[in-house]
Formats: C-alpha cells, sequence, structure tokens
C-alpha cells in the first residue's frame, strides 16, 4: 500500500485516458482500469509514499502555493520493468520545480518516499498498463501511437491511497 500526490485530469481528459484503457483491456492488456481495487483515476502522480503520517502530509501540501491548471502535451508511450507502460508527456521546467516542491514539503514530514521519485529521478509519466507481458508491449505500444499526441489537462490535485483509492482533495493544484 502507498500514498500517491496525484495531479488529476478534468473530465475530458480523463475520459480520453479511460478510453485508451478500455482499448487496452479489450485486447487482453491489465491497465490501471482493472487494477488493484478497480477505483484507479487517470493521474500524473508527483511522489509515492512508502510510510507517512496522513495529518502531516496533508499539513505540509496544503502550506504550498497552488501553481494553477497544469497541460501535459503525450506524445509517445514510456515502458518501465514489469510491464508497466505509461504515456511520456513533454514537460519543461516549470512542472519538475513543482514536483520537486512537493518532495521538499514531504520530507519535513518524515514520510518515506519512494525511490523512483526522489529529486532528480522522477520521470513524469501517465499510467496505462499494468502488467503487459513482453509480446503485448507491441499491442500497447501501436494503441498509444494511434491516440497520440494527447493533450491532457489536470485541473485539481489529491492524495489517493493505492491500496483502497480513498482520496484526500488538495485545496489547490499543486
Amino acid at each position: 500500500m502507498s500514498l500517491a500526490v496525484c495531479l488529476l485530469f478534468d473530465p475530458p481528459s480523463a475520459a480520453r485516458v479511460r478510453r485508451l484503457w478500455a482499448q487496452l483491456e479489450d485486447l487482453g492488456v491489465a491497465t490501471l482500469a482493472s487494477h488493484t481495487h478497480g477505483r484507479q483515476l487517470p493521474h500524473l502522480s508527483y511522489a509515492v509514499l512508502r510510510r507517512w503520517h496522513l495529518g502531516e502530509v496533508l499539513e505540509a501540501l496544503q502550506q504550498l502555493d497552488g501553481g494553477g491548471q497544469v497541460s501535459l502535451s503525450c506524445q509517445g508511450a514510456m515502458v518501465f520493468p514489469r510491464g508497466r507502460v505509461a504515456l511520456a508527456p513533454a514537460v519543461n521546467g516549470g512542472l519538475h520545480a513543482r514536483q520537486e516542491r512537493v518532495v521538499e514539503a514531504l520530507a519535513g514530514t518524515g514520510a518515506e518516499l519512494h525511490h523512483n521519485y526522489a529529486r532528480g529521478r522522477w520521470l513524469p509519466h501517465v499510467s496505462v498498463a499494468t502488467r503487459a507481458r513482453t509480446e503485448q508491449l507491441a499491442v500497447v505500444t501501436r494503441t498509444v501511437a494511434d491516440v497520440v499526441p494527447l493533450v491532457l489537462h489536470a485541473d485539481r490535485a489529491a492524495l489517493v491511497d493505492s491500496g483502497t483509492g480513498e482520496q484526500w482533495p488538495l485545496p489547490q493544484v499543486l
């Protein structure tokens, strides 16, 4: 179980990602639509925590200035170990600076950050496939290639418990 600090997409953008998930599920590829509790939301994670104190994390994040809506232009796919495939957004330094502010705020709470979200290691991505087998990777990348470029708009942020799907909305877009 982990806790993620997520940018969440506006309804049209979330619908685009969900359509991609549905296409892949129809092709037999596991996506976030069928992952764990089935309540996953299309998102971009700034940080994933392994251990935390919820009250302290919420308080630290509520202290941050919001940067307003974020637009992500997804141009292709990236493949991670163990069959994880994600949309690859083109990002500017502003998004990296936002992520680093979030990580700094979380460090002050004593929370344990997953190493892939540490300063200088973060690869922004929008998860698509969760457990694609090697022989499915061509199908996944071809399906992604058919829908990109894809512009997604994040208009809110939340803490999301990956084990249960429970959310704690944040008052600003980080």
